[in-house]
């Protein structure tokens, strides 16, 4: 039977729910807008609200010069047109003016009289400048235009002002030049944002002054539409300004040139302040889309979770999932009568496969308990099998090996033989002590049992392989260091300890000669690790050929050519460490060669020493030898 599909139903409301979120959509976009236009109104008239405050300060700046010619041009100096007083005066008055590019004074015909700069001055110049004539002629005050200073040879406005004698008549004309490039510190702190420009125009729209770059800028000719009489300027506009950035323009009329003062804030601040209301309106229509989609989802959950239970229910029991099925509430009681009916047939269901389960189970159970048995018999003849042939062969060769050797050392005291003959009794010797070792090796292997035990210190072992392999190693050029971290005895056989530690040692020593080093380094450390205390052979031989880990410590396994190594060393140690409840292992190093050690329980003071029948070995393979375990500890 088939389920009443809900996706369609889901995908209706959430269409409907989109198609009415349009709305919203563009009323944040329209409320972007909106906020982007105050912002932009908000600067302009910033603009022009700035623009009449310092056009009001620069006039103020203008009176207080105004002020000060006043006073000049009553000094008597000046009035008699004393030259040489008059420069002292002037020098002085410029000293405390920062904003004057220089005070001049002339005679009504142009004849340079005294300047705040006597050591440019000619006195026989004649200043050629217009402004003279007419202030002689009117007897009032005039700003001239922008002009280059006749003393200074920079470009300046000039404040002229009549100077007249006792008897009231004009007799010359004081004039103050304007340091237009320095102008701009009137402007500097007036706070505006960056990008931001304060511009003075003369009447024909040339620069007289600016807040940035003044120096490239004076005397340039602005937009051609600030040539209009500055009566006409609109008080805010928009125009790119002569670097090539458009801002918003507030304009004041300075009426004593007449000059045009501009304040300029870029347009792009409007933008800057509008961003975090545009990213407000961006967040809150993006919440209110995010809330109406999840409340449309919501409900169209609700509409179809009913539906979607059973279906689900039905899905599980047919791909073969028992598990309870969960009561959930449902629209109407037809719907909840067939979910009780799927929980009982899951359940009568679940039962059965329960029960068939538990019963495969115990089958499984039994096979593995049985192929255990069987492994452990097979293994248990086998090494027995082993033993026996290898205690018999041991026994079988030891008594002609004996007889050999002691013939070869009646021999080797025979006067009458040879050099030759003594050196193949000699040989005869070192092989037959070769083959005896071989014997003996197999007997400990063959027996397994340790001798008497005892509490045991390592350092004591450590330094009586030390004794025996020192004169060995330095003349093999090998570096052997000890590191001694511990204190603490195990409790084992001295002699089986010392006999695995001294295997480890020649078999490092024998793996930096295979290595051909000119200098070799075997290093024992002995240090606690938890319960146990491990003791580690570290060399930087050749190492350990990843396809002969595994068979380390299997016996009659030996890298070395023949005639060199019998393969029972560490298949020996391993025994030995295995007895007393220890672990043997091998890993690399940081060296690049190996690093073979073991671990054996700590005895702790006053503790009773454990029966050899209750020392635990470490665990085995199937096959005979234990698997090989690597060290994860420090150093290595």
């Amino acid at each position: 039977m088939r389920i009443l599909e809900t996706q369609p139903i889901r995908r209706q409301i959430v269409a409907i729910t989109c198609a009415l979120l349009v709305p919203f959509a563009i009323a944040a976009a329209w409320a972007s807008g909106r906020t982007r236009s105050e912002r932009a109104s908000e600067v302009r008239e910033q603009a022009g609200s700035v623009a009449v405050t310092t056009g009001a300060h620069f006039n103020q700046y203008l009176t207080g010069l105004d002020s000060m010619a006043s006073a000049l041009v009553r000094h008597p100096a000046v009035m008699g047109l004393d030259g040489v007083q008059t420069d002292r005066l002037f020098a002085e008055v410029l000293r405390g003016q920062p904003l004057i590019l220089n005070i001049v004074l002339t005679d009504t015909n142009a004849a340079l009289k005294g300047t705040a700069m006597p050591e440019r001055r000619d006195m026989s110049a004649t200043v050629t400048a217009p402004y003279v004539g007419e202030v002689a002629a009117s007897g009032k005050p005039l700003v001239s235009e922008l002009l280059t200073g006749a003393v200074t040879g920079k470009p300046t406005v000039v404040l002229a002002y009549p100077v007249r004698n006792a008897q009231d008549a004009v007799v010359g004309v004081l004039a103050l030049g304007l340091n237009l490039a320095r102008l701009q510190t009137l402007f500097s702190g007036i706070p505006l944002p960056d990008g931001s420009v304060v511009t003075l125009t003369d009447a024909k729209g040339r620069v007289l002054a600016r807040s940035r770059d003044a120096e490239r800028y004076i005397g340039r000719l602005t937009d051609p539409r600030a040539t209009m009489a500055p009566g006409d300027v609109p008080r805010t506009r928009v125009l790119t300004g002569v670097d090539g950035i458009e801002r918003f323009w507030g304009t004041a009329v300075v009426e004593r040139g007449p000059w045009l003062l501009s304040v300029g804030i870029p347009t792009s601040v409007a933008a800057a302040r509008a961003a975090p209301l545009y990213r407000r309106n961006v967040a809150i229509a993006l919440t209110a889309i995010g809330a109406v989609l999840l409340l449309a989802l919501a409900l169209s959950a609700l509409m179809t979770r009913s539906v979607n239970g059973v279906r689900e229910a039905v899905r599980r029991i047919a791909d073969g999932d028992l598990s309870p099925p969960v009561r959930s509430p449902v629209s109407n009681r037809e719907l909840a009568g067939l979910q009780d009916a799927f929980i009982k047939m899951a359940a009568n269901l679940r039962e059965t496969h329960q029960a068939l389960d538990r019963q495969v189970e115990q089958e499984r159970k039994m096979r593995e308990v049985l192929q255990s048995l069987q492994r452990q018999v097979v293994r248990q003849e086998r090494l027995a099998a082993v033993g026996v042939l290898v205690s018999g062969v041991a026994h079988e060769l030891n008594n002609p090996l004996q007889a050999i050797l002691g013939t070869a050392e009646l021999l080797e005291r025979h006067r009458a033989l040879s050099p030759e003959a003594i050196e193949e009794v000699g040989f005869i010797k070192t092989q037959g002590g070769r083959a005896r070792e071989i014997i003996r090796n197999l007997s400990r292997f063959s027996s397994q049992q340790s001798g008497p035990a005892a509490v045991v210190d390592l350092r004591d072992v450590i330094a009586e392989v030390v004794q025996l392999r020192r004169r060995d190693l330095d003349a093999s050029s090998v570096v052997l260091d000890v590191e001694l971290s511990t204190t603490r005895k195990v409790y084992a056989n001295f002699t089986e300890v010392e006999q695995v530690t001294l295997n480890f040692v020649i078999n490092a020593q024998q793996s930096i000669e295979a290595a051909a080093r000119p200098k070799g380094r075997i290093l024992i450390r002995v240090y606690d690790a938890g319960k146990k205390v491990r003791l580690e052979v570290q060399d930087d031989g050749a190492g350990v050929a990843p396809e002969d880990e595994p068979k380390l410590f299997q016996p009659f396994f030996t890298t070395k050519p023949v005639g060199q190594g019998t393969g029972l060393g560490l298949s020996v140690s391993y025994g030995i460490i295995e007895s007393y409840g220890g672990a043997i292992g091998y890993s690399g190093n940081e060296w690049g060669g190996a690093t073979f050690f073991f671990e054996l329980p700590v005895t702790e003071p006053g503790a009773r020493p454990p029966s050899s029948s209750s020392l635990k070995a470490s665990p085995k393979s199937d096959d005979g030898p234990p698997l090989l375990q690597r060290s994860v500890s420090s150093g290595v």
